[in-house]
């Protein structure tokens, strides 16, 4: 079995390395998630575009995806997957009920402003020895 398609069997989040709400966004899922089972991965990295490749026949967008089983999950969907794992979170997951466009609205304001709401940084996160075999 090559790396990813061990990886492919787990939960993947796939970020913005560069942004700040991302990356706040995965520290958050760091501390909180309850199986530490999720991986990370940069739209910036090359393992990660390769592990995308199935997937190209989708609209991919630049903000956070995540794939569960497989499925590769985006805007407001993939949000929402990812809150099921993270205690004090998971009862969000409740808002999947409200029609998509409607939170892929407020998603998509937020992604396109994130930048200028909450910074850029110049270089992708380095994670620590404790969590970098969670990194692609």
């Amino acid at each position: 079995m090559n790396r990813t398609d061990k990886h492919t069997q787990l939960p993947i989040v796939l970020f913005d390395g560069v942004c700040n709400l991302c990356n706040a966004a995965v520290q958050l899922i760091l501390k909180y998630e309850k199986e530490k089972i999720i991986r990370f991965g940069t739209l910036q990295n090359s393992a990660t575009r390769e592990l995308l490749k199935p997937y190209n026949s989708q609209n991919i967008n630049d903000s956070v995806l995540f794939i569960e089983n497989g499925v590769l999950y985006q805007e407001s969907d993939a949000a929402l997957r990812i809150a099921r794992y993270l205690r004090f979170y998971r009862h969000f997951y409740f808002l999947i009920h409200l029609p998509r466009w409607f939170r892929n609205s407020i998603y998509r304001l937020i992604a396109r402003n994130r930048y200028r709401w909450f910074g850029k940084r110049k270089e992708c996160m380095i994670p620590d020895q404790k969590i970098e075999h969670r990194f692609l």
